[in-house]
């Protein structure tokens, strides 16, 4: 059956039932969420699992039966407020929580698809999101429900009502700060990041109370500002500033420097480390901030007790070309040489993959996993980029005018791999990443700071790489470098993928197909039109026996918003807000 969302004429007896169910469910604990990825009767992280590998030990649902896999119900969200849908779902004791765009969650009947409560952020007016409207999940905690906001605030919903527990400020929206990532619940801290690299904001990863919205620890992530723990409502200098300021920012530039963490992060528990993504450096005219820019477009493995910055890894120094370093982090065992190495993994908008030691952050190798990169010549054996000549935009200062020298860049600042997670399979030991093939033409601008304006100082317009295809969904092996197979697609890839023990890929397309391949081969398996495009990201679980998947629909995103000429491409797309799930009945589960 498919079911909408309940009318006023259900909210009673919603509100009956999600009573039932409190007094019947236990919230969330740290061990649910440390156990998430080897569990199959929920899921209660994003990522599917703390480290990010977005992986299912599941194989009831396999590359035999997958044709098999059956819609159940869809839930609309509704209204007028569409955009992009870039959410990850959770779903713990039949309940799914998922939010939506323009800050919404909502609770839904995991059986029926029927709502339980909905929840909508108060947004002001001058909320200033970079890339589009977008929310992309929620975090689950005792008897709560935790999300961030456009406006910059952290809000705790009881789970079964959807009333407001607390609310905490996190940022200054006017200043161009946002939270559009997951929060993620580490050691019994809240851990969150903030959007606004565009505006010229500091990015930061700060650690909260989930029970009382109370701040524990602040880790600025651009060099020169200082962390703090706090204890009893006073904040503490905790001794690390991660460098001084203008060691590699020249003048007050670091003030404005960007580096925003807005893609959140993952917890490896082996290492006890939060690794993090940064953002571009602010603003994009590279010629302004002279220095590799500490600590934006890098990866930072951080102390969940204090905020502290154990290691960093910096993948493009000096950007120039927007491409940041804010992609997920996924940490595997690397078995190779006879040993077992202990590494993390991170596809980067610059067309490069990276594979590192997750123990002290050494580069073991890198490769690109685009077809081709125009900016850099290679890697260095550190993992340093070797700039090609002529291949940073120029200085407006060198042509006497309003406009530097405009280069050809490949791939394009939107990245071979921009939000959308990969995922890992420790079965094929292979990583499924949904890249993009794309160039642009970019230049510099003058450009001065101010207070909520855009702070760019540079023009682009991105072009397709080739004339039947941009998005290509790509199966790496990360102790080669090499490509095993991929899948080519007409639109841009801009959501996220899952992989299982039943031998499958899952991953949506922008035309609107939920998709499934065979892991090892890159076959196409399954598909099935939703109606709308797809930026969001799968999930499986298992209730009452059955392998259900379900996936957020709703087209939009940064390509409409960003894309130039790409945009074309994608221009008739519709919009949509909806949950898909689907699942495959018992008996067509083979025997194993």
């Amino acid at each position: 059956m498919y079911a909408t969302r309940f009318g006023k004429q259900f909210a009673a007896s919603a509100l009956a039932l999600a009573v039932s169910w409190s007094v019947q469910a236990a919230g969330v604990t740290d061990d649910d969420l440390l156990k998430d990825q080897d569990t199959v009767d929920d899921v209660v992280t994003y990522g599917m699992g703390l480290q990010g590998q977005r992986y299912s030990p599941m194989n009831d649902l396999s590359t035999e039966n997958v044709k098999q896999l059956q819609p159940v119900w869809a839930f609309s969200f509704g209204g007028e407020k569409q955009r992009g849908q870039e959410s990850q779902p959770l779903v713990k004791d039949g309940v799914m929580y998922v939010s939506a765009s323009y800050s919404r969650v909502y609770a839904i009947d995991a059986k029926t698809g029927e709502e339980i409560w909905q929840y909508d952020a108060r947004l002001p007016d001058g909320i200033m999101p970079c890339c589009d409207v977008v929310n992309r999940g929620v975090a689950l905690y005792g008897d709560k429900v935790i999300f961030g906001t456009l406006d910059a605030k952290l809000v705790a919903l009881n789970k079964d009502t959807g009333k407001v527990v607390w609310i905490k400020k996190v940022a200054d929206y006017q200043a161009g700060y946002s939270i559009t990532a997951a929060p993620i619940i580490v050691k019994g801290k809240l851990i969150t990041g903030v959007s606004g690299g565009e505006f010229g904001i500091v990015g930061k990863v700060e650690a909260y109370d989930p029970n009382t919205g109370e701040i524990l620890w602040t880790r600025p992530t651009v060099e020169g500002h200082m962390g703090y723990v706090y204890k009893d409502g006073k904040k503490i200098e905790n001794g690390i500033s991660g460098g001084a300021p203008g060691k590699t920012w020249p003048g007050d530039m670091w003030k404005n420097g960007g580096a925003a963490t807005w893609l959140g992060g993952t917890y490896d528990p082996e290492t006890d480390s939060l690794f993090f993504g940064t953002g571009n450096p602010a603003p994009w005219n590279s010629h302004l901030r002279p220095g590799d820019n500490l600590f934006s477009s890098s990866r930072l493995a951080i102390d969940p007790d204090d905020g502290s910055i154990k290691w960093h890894f910096q993948t493009t120094p000096h950007d120039g070309w927007d491409y940041d370093g804010v992609n997920e982090l996924v940490s595997f065992d690397l078995k190779e040489n006879g040993k077992t190495i202990k590494a993390a993994a991170t596809a980067d908008r610059n067309g490069f993959m990276y594979v590192l030691n997750r123990e002290n952050g050494d580069f073991i190798r890198g490769f690109p996993f685009v077809d081709k990169i125009t900016w850099a010549k290679g890697l260095d054996e550190n993992g340093r980029p070797i700039y090609a000549e002529n291949g940073r935009p120029g200085d407006p200062a060198d042509m006497k005018g309003e406009k530097g020298k405009v280069v050809v860049a490949q791939p394009a600042f939107l990245g071979g791999k921009n939000w959308m997670p990969v995922a890992y399979n420790p079965n094929t030991e292979l990583f499924y990443v949904p890249s993009n093939e794309w160039s642009m033409d970019i230049w510099n601008e003058p450009v001065s700071y101010k207070k909520g304006a855009a702070y760019l100082g540079a023009g682009f317009t991105i072009k397709p790489a080739h004339d039947d295809y941009i998005g290509v969904l790509r199966a790496m092996d990360p102790k080669t470098g090499k490509e095993v197979w991929r899948y080519e697609n007409t639109a841009p890839l801009w959501g996220g993928v899952m992989t299982t023990a039943g031998n499958l890929v899952f991953t949506g397309t922008p035309e609107g197909y939920f998709k499934a391949f065979d892991a090892r081969t890159g076959k196409e398996l399954y598909k099935f039109n939703t109606g709308t495009g797809i930026v969001g990201t799968p999930i499986t679980w298992k209730m009452g026996g059955e392998q259900y998947v379900s996936i957020t629909t709703g087209w939009g995103g940064a390509v409409p918003l960003w894309g130039g000429e790409v945009a074309k491409v994608v221009k008739d797309f519709n919009q949509g807000g909806t949950v898909w799930t689907f699942k495959l009945p018992n008996d067509n589960v083979a025997s194993r």
